[in-house]
């Protein structure tokens, strides 16, 4: 069994990230299956990173929610070209508790805020103006920051399998494969 959380190296990964000046260091690729069997992808921005999870926020309409309530089995994505680095997570999302979702809505910029007010997020609308005029108004009028709403939630994957890929110049990558081994991992090397 390895000592080795994978998780505090995906941490310590976007913060050398963050420090390179990456573009949104902490996006990820979040991919669901529907329930047609399709799997589906959208970029996402981590919110948090526990010991054991990794935690995003959502509208609880969103195809997204949906998927993952049918379908618990996701796998995400973390890709940064110009470190030559790569992480591959597959685990199970779930919902959490409604106060951290609230802990995690207050922590959005105001601006980001009012647009989840304004914004039913992938449905379709007819023009986009509309919008724009009501989160125009509200960030003028608007004295205090709105409540967490009532559909607004955050998701908690638990992973079971984190590959970490690091680039090499001559092509044998390295390739570390943790898998879930109760309350720890095991370690492996892939072959690039």
């Amino acid at each position: 069994m390895s000592t080795i959380n994978p998780l505090h190296e995906l941490a310590r990964w976007i913060d050398e990230a963050r420090e390179a000046e990456q573009p949104h260091p902490a996006s990820v690729a979040f991919v669901t299956v529907g329930s047609d069997g399709r799997p589906s992808a959208r970029t996402v921005t981590l919110k948090r990173l526990e010991d054991e999870a990794l935690v995003f926020t959502t509208a609880l309409w969103t195809r997204k929610a949906r998927e993952v309530e049918a379908n618990p089995n996701v796998a995400l994505l973390f890709h940064w070209p110009a470190l030559g680095r790569q992480v591959h997570v597959t685990g199970e999302a779930a919902q959490t508790d409604r106060a951290l979702a609230e802990e995690l809505f207050s922590e959005r910029d105001l601006f980001h805020q009012l647009q989840t007010v304004v914004s039913r997020q992938g449905e379709r609308i007819e023009d986009l103006t509309p919008l724009r005029d009501r989160l125009s108004h509200l960030a003028q009028v608007q004295e205090t920051a709105p409540p967490c709403p009532e559909d607004w939630g955050a998701l908690r994957v638990r992973p079971d399998l984190v590959e970490l890929w690091d680039e090499a110049p001559d092509r044998i990558h390295e390739r570390r494969l943790f898998e879930r081994d109760g309350e720890g991992w095991t370690m492996s090397l892939l072959s690039p």
